[in-house]
């Protein structure tokens, strides 16, 4: 592959319904691109659904990552005929660890029928209970399993992650190291999105340790910020998080990827290709952008930087190399 298909195996962009899946794939066949993601919420229904997917797959020229946030309870992308609405994370901890196992492999077996072959699930991580719905993006929501309990959210983050592989489907555990603790959501503020608890014998851990250990192949980096981890850089644009903790101290060796940095505004001061290139260089995978006008500039900063340092360039390649890897094991590509 020549330096510009590596790079473009590193970006996921978004596709929203009222977005033209026809000009998207043109844009994927084009740039290279190596994954989409449906944002927005849909209502069309699996087999709709499967076109659409299949339509995009076929301009992608080394496979096509096609993702989904398919958690359940308000944070459920695709709905309609032959999608169950699941219910919230909170709810499902109500189910038995074996009979949530059981109801995501169905689920993940609806998301395959639509041409989706990752979910971006579960949530792993815990919010306190003194915090509570006060915590923005997790608690509010209902999209932890258990409140204040990070070793139940480990057994149901990890039943989610076996029920999902069961079904041929990625699971993405989220949103490393925990969102738990701030009271601001990412997606919408870059206030109230630091943790000043969270170190590297925190409890906390758990859920994610439970995931990697279940065999998830993704890991989502948050975008919130840790100080005893590292007082400088928000999660995704740190080595000491992302190489250090989470490939070093938990034993990662899948897909990083990030929240969302094309519309959050946890991330709106980093101009857009520089977003790409330091979540690179700390040592993530895919960098995801519900934007998909975004994909040019990083790709320029990509290169450019590529041109300059020969450790990107090797860091490119080797994130490049774990993403064909996964696209391997869900049989979309063919690595020799």
């Amino acid at each position: 592959m020549t330096p510009a298909q590596r790079a473009g195996q590193l970006l996921m962009v978004g596709l929203q319904p009222t977005g033209s899946s026809r000009a998207l794939a043109a844009q994927v066949k084009s740039q290279g691109l190596g994954g989409v993601i449906y944002l927005g919420g849909w209502s069309n229904g699996t087999s709709s659904m499967a076109t659409i997917s299949a339509r995009l797959s076929r301009a992608a020229s080394h496979g096509l990552l096609v993702a989904a946030d398919q958690e359940g309870g308000q944070v459920q992308q695709l709905r309609g005929a032959g999608f169950t609405r699941i219910p919230s994370a909170r709810t499902q901890a109500q189910s038995g660890v074996s009979t949530e196992e059981a109801n995501v492999e169905e689920w993940a077996r609806e998301l395959k029928r639509a041409g989706v072959n990752i979910n971006l699930a579960p949530v792993a991580d815990t919010v306190p209970t003194s915090l509570g719905a006060a915590n923005e993006p997790i608690g509010r929501y209902r999209r932890d399993f258990a409140p204040g309990s990070p070793s139940t959210n480990a057994k149901y983050a990890a039943a989610f992650v076996r029920g999902t592989l069961a079904a041929g489907i990625a699971p993405t555990v989220k949103h490393f190291p925990g969102l738990g603790r701030i009271t601001g959501n990412t997606d919408v503020t870059s206030n109230g999105i630091t943790d000043s608890t969270a170190s590297g014998s925190d409890p906390y851990l758990a859920p994610f340790k439970a995931g990697i250990e279940a065999g998830a192949p993704l890991v989502m980096i948050s975008s919130a910020r840790y100080p005893k981890l590292d007082p400088d850089n928000q999660a995704m644009f740190s080595s000491a998080i992302v190489t250090d903790l989470l490939r070093g101290e938990l034993g990662f060796q899948g897909v990083v990827i990030t929240d969302d940095v094309g519309a959050a505004k946890a991330v709106a001061a980093v101009p857009v290709g520089v977003r790409a290139t330091r979540f690179i260089a700390a040592g993530g995978d895919i960098v995801l952008t519900a934007k998909a006008s975004q994909a040019p500039a990083m790709l320029k900063a990509i290169a450019a930087q590529r041109k300059s340092s020969p450790e990107f360039a090797d860091q490119v390649d080797a994130a490049a190399a774990r993403v064909l890897d996964l696209k391997s094991t869900l049989g979309l590509a063919k690595c020799s």
